[in-house]
């Protein structure tokens, strides 16, 4: 449930900072008229956002018992790709963030309002439709349902709020550390996605299975307070397979050290150019 928290406050809080960019833009050029199409192409996006999650619930509720895994498990891979690539391209992008939503709504003013919605709902609707599919792997992942929902529209209730106060000048937080931390945690989040579907292939024999590799279940079961963390935020399985804890592994070391490594060059890069 954790992680569907982080999830929804990660994406959330990104969201926002994008929709408040927008209408600081609109204000900027003197334009409160384009207010109100930056609002309905963000409300079209998060209608489709919503149709999403509806449906991939929707096509695994009609689908059968022996297509179901392989479903899930796909979504699963999905999801677990998704997720790396945002957190890169949040990574890469965010310091030209602003001058790039204000390019596009710049080139939008000469083509009318419905050119700013499209603008808005673009930024947004990718928000969201990640946002979808990120809540769903990790909810399936930990099997904990409807709360772990309730957490996900928690979080972003939370970045709502937080956007709101840092567009109104209220508070100050570093952008910059704030995702690059919920980035480490959220690609370990992303390694017990993928690994999660690995196991539902080996479920329906697409995949070797083999015994656990070890059975922790005892003291790091779901029922244990530690194993209950480690299970909300990270998808953890106190029981892995020789495969599931080999693409764990295979996928969190070098994607973890990538992200660090590229973002140790990138602010030492900033530190050197400030000089």
């Amino acid at each position: 449930m954790l992680a569907n928290f982080l999830i929804g406050l990660r994406e959330g809080l990104e969201a926002s900072l994008i929709v408040g960019i927008l209408i600081a833009f609109a204000l900027k050029v003197n334009r409160r008229d384009l207010i109100s199409r930056i609002w309905s192409g963000v409300g079209a996006a998060v209608i489709v956002s919503l149709g999403t999650g509806a449906l991939i619930f929707y096509v695994l509720a009609e689908s059968g018992e022996a297509v179901e895994p392989i479903i899930v498990g796909s979504l699963s891979v999905l999801a677990a790709g998704l997720l790396t690539w945002m957190i890169f391209w949040m990574a890469k992008t965010a310091r030209n963030l602003k001058g790039s939503l204000e390019g596009s709504m710049q080139a939008g003013l000469s083509q009318g309002g419905i050119a700013i919605a499209v603008v808005a709902f673009t930024a947004v609707v990718r928000e969201g439709v990640e946002t979808a599919v990120f809540i769903w792997a990790s909810m399936n992942s930990t099997g904990d349902g409807l709360p772990a929902m309730g957490m996900a529209f928690a979080g972003i209730g939370v970045a709502v709020i937080l956007g709101w106060i840092i567009y109104r000048g209220l508070l100050r937080i570093n952008l910059g550390t704030f995702f690059q931390w919920t980035s480490v945690i959220l690609i370990v989040v992303a390694a017990g996605i993928l690994a999660y579907g690995v196991h539902e292939f080996q479920e329906v024999g697409l995949l070797p299975a083999g015994a656990p590799v070890y059975d922790a279940t005892a003291w790091l079961g779901k029922e244990t307070l530690i194993g209950s963390l480690l299970y909300g935020l990270f998808s953890y399985r106190a029981n892995p397979s020789l495969l599931e804890l080999i693409t764990w592994t295979l996928y969190l070391v070098p994607t973890l050290t990538i992200f660090v490594t590229t973002s140790r060059r990138a602010k030492n890069r900033r530190a050197a150019a400030a000089l």
